[in-house]
């Protein structure tokens, strides 16, 4: 890759699971009752037709992995297991008694923290406690968040009996230097055992998460790992760049010196060269991140123009409405976005309380919901279009700042339409940031984002 467009475009974005992106929600607009509302609204308009989907948030660690950004809590006793789950169908309950009828799951994630630091009969009562009260759509499609380390073969087939047929496992690297400096020490064995079980029992799609751009990161060590995984084969790969975000509190970015850390035109090499590994042993790449073979269901939405981009990430089907259960995590009506308290205990309380447990979120309003779908059409099918009801007032200067990338080769426009090349496929994020009028108009004055490359 040119290293002149790596230094030019290498800048603070959002990685666009949302828009608004949660940095740029209006919070003075957004209140509970309007969050149910729109819950409502959602539900009446989609369950019957294409269900619903959950995401339920399980945020327990037993120690601090110092590469990751997400909300968890550190702890070695699982006596918080049972107390947590029971509020977590407490919530459950609160949003049945919204929509009213029996929901129609079509989509459930269990992430994280770490969903196995929980027994695999605790997640039994908990998706059982979720299933009672719910129908199962035609072709569900369930999946979970395994560390390799504490997955075991009673977690993976009690999950694919109660109809789990994905599961991911969190890999990251296996260079020794790199796993102490992010405290992740995981041996390829552990790996090894759980994919092996994982088809044993019959899941159909095995994830591994490899992440580049890690402290002492060089091509060699990328190497190594991708081919360490090859050996296992999966069926997808996320291969992410990381996140450096230590400024936000709680993350626990702090275990490794920043001078640590492979530049921004070093980590793009990473990508690159893996992508070209990856695309030689027959792997596709899935819009941003994200390669799958061509059996695999993420692969085969693309290609039918089925895949979605939400909290989860890349899905292989849309639903309108999902559903965050647990602390902190995002729900997602289209019409609006809402996040739960942030913290265990007070997550808990206003559970117990008999509250939706939300802390804040955005109501979009007309403008926002063109520009929604102009940066899905972008993540997921690296094109957009407009007519005359989804233009929008700053197009024209939107257009300005895409036609310096289409002379960089970046995208292609014409009248009215735009659409990334495989040259620009690397800085999707950066094309995504032209449309996002919510930034535009107010720029942050200190950096919220990691860096695009």
């Amino acid at each position: 890759m040119n290293s002149s467009l790596v230094n030019k475009y290498n800048i603070p974005g959002p990685r666009y699971t949302s828009y608004p992106t949660v940095p740029f929600w209006d919070e003075s607009g957004f209140s509970a009752e309007k969050w149910k509302h729109s819950v409502i609204r959602s539900f009446q308009e989609s369950n019957d037709e294409e269900g619903i989907s959950l995401y339920i948030h399980l945020p327990f660690c037993e120690q601090l992995c110092t590469f990751c950004a997400c909300h968890k809590r550190i702890t070695k006793q699982h006596s918080v297991e049972t107390p947590y789950l029971e509020t977590v169908l407490k919530e459950w309950d609160l949003y049945l008694k919204l929509f009213g009828k029996k929901p129609k799951i079509k989509e459930l994630h269990l992430g994280g923290g770490t969903p196995t630091f929980f027994s695999p009969a605790n997640l039994k009562i908990l998706l059982e406690g979720i299933f009672s009260k719910s129908e199962i759509a035609e072709y569900p499609e369930f999946s979970f968040e395994g560390h390799p380390n504490n997955t075991t073969r009673e977690h993976l087939q009690t999950l694919y009996d109660l109809g789990f047929r994905r599961c991911s496992f969190g890999v990251q690297d296996y260079d020794p230097q790199v796993q102490k400096a992010i405290n992740r020490i995981q041996p390829f064995e552990n790996v090894e055992q759980v994919t092996r079980w994982a088809r044993e029992i019959g899941y159909t799609s095995v994830s591994h998460d490899l992440v580049f751009g890690l402290p002492f990161h060089s091509w060699e060590k990328m190497e190594f790992t991708i081919r360490k995984t090859l050996e296992l084969r999966p069926d997808r790969l996320a291969f992410y760049s990381y996140a450096h975000v230590p400024w936000i509190k709680g993350v626990g970015q702090r275990g490794f010196d920043e001078n640590d850390l492979p530049s921004g035109d070093e980590k793009r090499k990473l990508y690159e060269n893996g992508k070209v590994l990856l695309e030689q042993l027959g792997y596709k790449e899935v819009g941003m991140d994200h390669f799958a073979l061509e059996h695999d269901d993420l692969y085969q939405s693309m290609i039918n123009g089925k895949i979605h981009r939400n909290f989860m990430g890349y899905t292989s089907s849309k639903t309108q409405l999902m559903v965050g259960l647990g602390m902190s995590a995002i729900s997602d009506s289209w019409y609006a976005f809402a996040q739960n308290e942030k913290t265990v205990e007070a997550y808990q309380k206003r559970v117990e309380q008999g509250e939706i447990p939300v802390i804040k979120g955005h109501i979009l309003n007309n403008e926002d919901l063109i520009i929604r779908k102009h940066i899905l059409n972008l993540m997921c099918r690296l094109r957009t279009t407009w007519n005359s009801e989804t233009v929008f007032p700053e197009l024209p200067l939107a257009l300005g700042a895409l036609k310096e990338m289409e002379n960089d080769g970046l995208v292609e426009l014409s009248e009215n339409s735009i659409t990334i090349t495989e040259q620009g496929r690397a800085f999707t994020r950066n094309v995504a940031m032209t449309f996002d009028l919510r930034m535009m108009r107010n720029q942050p004055e200190t950096r919220i984002f990691s860096m695009t490359i």
